[in-house]
């Protein structure tokens, strides 16, 4: 019995971040604990609330995470809602997509259901400076998109076909989630393109507006507060650095180094 002077809460999970397998990222490894943590707290509301904050990252990981999200809640019976902050856009909306309904500010960056990757070509370069190249493989294709190499028509198209799958992967999942309340065309939706939360709202890729107080309160009364659950800071060196700093040179790196991305 909830006595008169107890307010009811509702747990609220903080995705806030570049989606990425790294340290202080949004990745499974870091949001097991937190994810499970916030479903114990929502076991009396049967309310989970997702602050999504990301403009997204890592394919996988975001798939990854947005699976576990789905059958944990299948398996307790906590309904998801996801609020979209400032932006919750390509891995970031694959992540709101957990949510049975997603809720954003009207001025939020949406959407950006697109895949993407990419790297340098340096072969004129190390012509032009009279460097050779030296290089030694066993596989026909070890060496495909290598910086330092022609690009290769062959590995272009290799790369595009991966890319489509990967993005036809994206459309399934945002169909399967939103359903029947996508009002447009899918070349209108799945085209990469981001907008802002008014458009998302007439496409049927939001529910509504709202923030995560309001939501708070929709689902738990006028008296309900928001339980906040997020994951352990970085331990170390890290926590010294400027995040801005430690996420865009993570960030170049991974530009080079990452498979296709949600961004």
């Amino acid at each position: 019995m909830q006595l008169p002077w107890q307010k009811p809460k509702i747990p609220v999970l903080a995705l806030r971040g570049i989606i990425a397998p790294r340290p202080g990222a949004i990745n499974l490894e870091a949001y097991t604990a937190p994810i499970e943590r916030a479903f114990v707290l929502a076991k009396k509301s049967k309310n989970l609330i997702l602050a999504v904050e990301s403009p997204g990252g890592s394919a996988v990981q975001s798939d990854l995470i947005g699976q576990f999200l789905l059958r944990r809640a299948k398996e307790t019976g906590v309904a998801i809602t996801a609020v979209i902050g400032d932006v919750g856009a390509s891995g970031g909306y694959w992540l709101a997509c957990a949510g049975a309904k997603i809720y954003a500010n009207r001025l939020s960056i949406v959407g950006s259901i697109g895949v993407v990757t990419g790297g340098f070509g340096l072969d004129q370069f190390i012509a032009r400076h009279g460097i050779e190249r030296r290089i030694f493989t066993a596989g026909e294709h070890k060496r495909r998109l290598d910086m330092f190499a022609p690009l290769r028509a062959e590995d272009e198209a290799f790369t595009r076909e991966l890319l489509e799958d990967a993005h036809g992967m994206f459309k399934s999942w945002v169909s399967a989630q939103r359903g029947a309340r996508l009002t447009a065309e899918q070349s209108k939706i799945f085209d990469g393109g981001y907008m802002l939360g008014e458009r998302a709202l007439s496409l049927g890729l939001i529910d509504g507006f709202g923030d995560v107080d309001t939501i708070v309160k929709q689902l738990g009364g006028k008296n309900a507060k928001p339980l906040w659950v997020r994951p352990k800071p970085p331990r170390g060196i890290m926590r010294f650095i400027t995040r801005g700093a430690v996420e865009a040179a993570l960030e170049a790196a991974e530009e080079r180094l990452s498979g296709p991305r949600l961004r």
